[in-house]
């Protein structure tokens, strides 16, 4: 069975403003989230994880938009392990495999979870990701280039990203007892040595960080409309 946690517990900082109840056509940001894992038939139970004072209003959204899958709403922590740690904490006891995803990501589609899905059923743990095609460049302190980056085999992450559910509660229970700190699931589970397979994405799925980020991807959900 796969249940997803969608992480949520950020604080919006850069944007000035609760990115996640900012419109994005006729929805707030989080209830296009929601909406594709709640439209992804392997998923069975959606866990929504929130700061402590959002999540009176998550629920509210839940149930307006009525969803069947989310089981529940659940308080974060202040970091993002933390958060997800949360959420496993408050899967059904039927989960075997789990899917972690940024609530900030409402461009995602259910075609793209199961996809990784199907990968991480085979490998263990699949994620979302981008093949970088900028040019990288090295700078010192003062913002002076001091080289180039290959761009070969670089990969900028996305979510979801899909593990078993053994793997990944192993990955975080090290995660704890060695006080360490990381940024994503791809990175807890590379520090027990497992390896982790990932799926290239080609479709926007970009991350609502900056206001600037809200025009991107309305303007790739009206693409997809037309």
């Amino acid at each position: 069975m796969l249940s997803a946690i969608i992480v949520a517990g950020g604080s919006s900082q850069r944007m000035g403003f609760d990115k996640l109840f900012a419109l994005l056509g006729d929805k707030p940001v989080l209830a296009h989230t929601i909406e594709a894992f709640e439209h992804t038939e392997s998923v069975r139970e959606i866990i929504v994880v929130a700061r402590a004072e959002r999540v009176t209003e998550f629920e509210e959204l839940v149930r307006q938009s009525k969803f069947t899958k989310v089981r529940r709403v659940v308080t974060g922590g202040k970091h993002r392990q933390d958060s997800v740690q949360a959420g496993l904490n408050s899967l059904s006891a039927e989960a075997n495999h789990v899917a972690v995803h940024d609530a900030a990501r409402p461009l995602v589609m259910p075609e793209q979870i199961e996809r990784v899905f199907a990968l991480a059923r085979e490998h263990g743990a699949a994620a979302l990701a981008e093949p970088v095609t900028d040019t990288l460049k090295r700078a010192d302190e003062n913002r002076l280039v001091t080289g180039g980056v290959s761009r070969e085999g670089l990969y900028a992450m996305q979510t979801p990203q899909i593990f078993t559910r053994e793997l990944l509660e192993r990955a975080y229970a090290r995660v704890a007892e060695n006080n360490l700190s990381v940024t994503d699931e791809v990175s807890a589970v590379e520090d027990l040595g497992a390896k982790v397979i990932l799926v290239p994405n080609d479709e926007w799925n970009v991350k609502i960080t900056y206001p600037r980020d809200l025009f991107l991807a309305q303007a790739a959900l009206a693409r997809r409309s037309s």
